[in-house]
C-alpha cells in the first residue's frame, strides 16, 4: 500500500514537472478560473433579478454548490486518468501494456494523467464557501470545520468513484459513454436547485444511488442548523461506500476484458 502510494506520487510529480515545461502553463489556471466564474453567473443574475426563493438565499445555494465543486475539482485532478480511460487506453489498446506490469491497474490508470490546473475549481470553491459562511454568519467552530472537511473527503471519494465506475462500465460498452457526463461534469449543477423544489425521483437518486446531496446538502444543513447535526456525519461513509462499489464494478470489468490483440 505504501509502495503503491509512493509510485502514484512519482507519477504525479512527473506529470507536474512535464506540464511546467510549457511556457503558457499558467494560462490554463486563468481559463479554468474564468470557466468557474461564468458557470456562476446565471445563479447570480437570477437572484439579483428575482431575489430570494422563499427562505433560499443566494448564499445558501452557493454554499451547497461550493461543497460540490471543491470535491469535484479535487477528484477531477487526481482521477483524470479514469475520465480519459475509455478513449485513451481502452479503445486504443494501450490498456494491454498495463496488464503486463506487476502493479495495481487502478493505480496505473489514475497515475496516467494529472491535470493540476483542474485544482483551480477546488480553490475557487473554497473561496466561495468561506464567503458564503461569513454572509450566513456561520461560526467556524471545530465541529463545523470537521463536518465540512469530512464532507469534502466523502465528496472526493464519491466523484472518484463515478470516474472509476464509468471506466468499469466502458469494458462492456467500449463506446456510448457520453451519458456518464450527467453524473460527472454536469452532476454538481443539481446543487444549485433548492432541495425542497427538486422532483422526488431526482432527490432520491442523488441521495441513495449517487449520493451527491449526501456529500453537499446534508453537511451544509447540519452546519447551518437546517437539519439534525448527525446528518453532517454521513457524507464520508456514503462516499466511501460508493467508492467501494465502483471498485467492484471496475474489477468485474477487468475480468470481462479481452485483449485487442494489437
Amino acid at each position: 500500500m505504501r509502495q503503491g502510494g509512493r509510485l502514484y506520487f512519482k507519477f504525479i510529480k512527473m506529470h507536474f514537472l512535464s506540464w511546467l515545461e510549457y511556457k503558457g502553463w499558467w494560462l490554463a489556471f486563468i481559463q479554468q478560473f474564468i470557466m468557474c466564474t461564468i458557470e456562476l453567473l446565471p445563479t447570480w443574475l437570477m437572484f439579483y433579478r428575482m431575489g430570494d426563493i422563499g427562505e433560499w438565499s443566494m448564499e445558501r445555494i452557493l454554499l451547497i454548490y461550493s461543497m460540490a465543486i471543491i470535491s469535484f475539482g479535487i477528484a477531477e485532478a487526481f482521477c483524470d486518468g479514469f475520465a480519459a480511460f475509455p478513449w485513451k487506453m481502452l479503445q486504443s489498446g494501450d490498456f494491454d501494456r498495463l496488464l503486463l506490469r506487476p502493479k495495481s491497474l487502478a493505480l496505473q490508470v489514475a497515475g496516467s494523467v494529472f491535470s493540476v490546473y483542474r485544482l483551480t475549481r477546488a480553490f475557487w470553491g473554497i473561496g466561495l464557501a468561506i464567503w458564503a459562511l461569513r454572509e450566513l454568519k456561520i461560526s467556524f467552530s471545530v465541529f463545523n470545520m470537521v463536518v465540512l472537511i469530512l464532507a469534502i473527503i466523502g465528496g472526493v471519494l464519491m466523484y472518484s468513484g463515478i470516474f472509476i465506475l464509468s471506466s468499469g462500465i466502458a469494458f462492456f460498452t467500449i463506446k456510448a459513454l457520453d451519458w456518464i457526463n450527467i453524473f460527472t461534469y454536469a452532476s454538481y449543477q443539481i446543487t444549485r436547485i433548492p432541495i425542497v423544489y427538486m422532483p422526488g425521483w431526482i432527490k432520491n437518486f442523488f441521495t441513495f444511488v449517487a449520493p451527491l446531496l449526501v456529500v453537499s446538502y446534508y453537511p451544509v444543513a447540519a452546519v447551518c442548523n437546517w437539519e439534525k447535526k448527525y446528518y453532517g456525519l454521513i457524507a464520508l461513509p456514503a462516499g466511501a461506500l460508493f467508492f467501494t462499489a465502483s471498485l467492484v464494478v471496475w474489477k468485474i470489468g477487468i475480468a470481462h476484458y479481452k485483449s485487442t490483440g494489437s
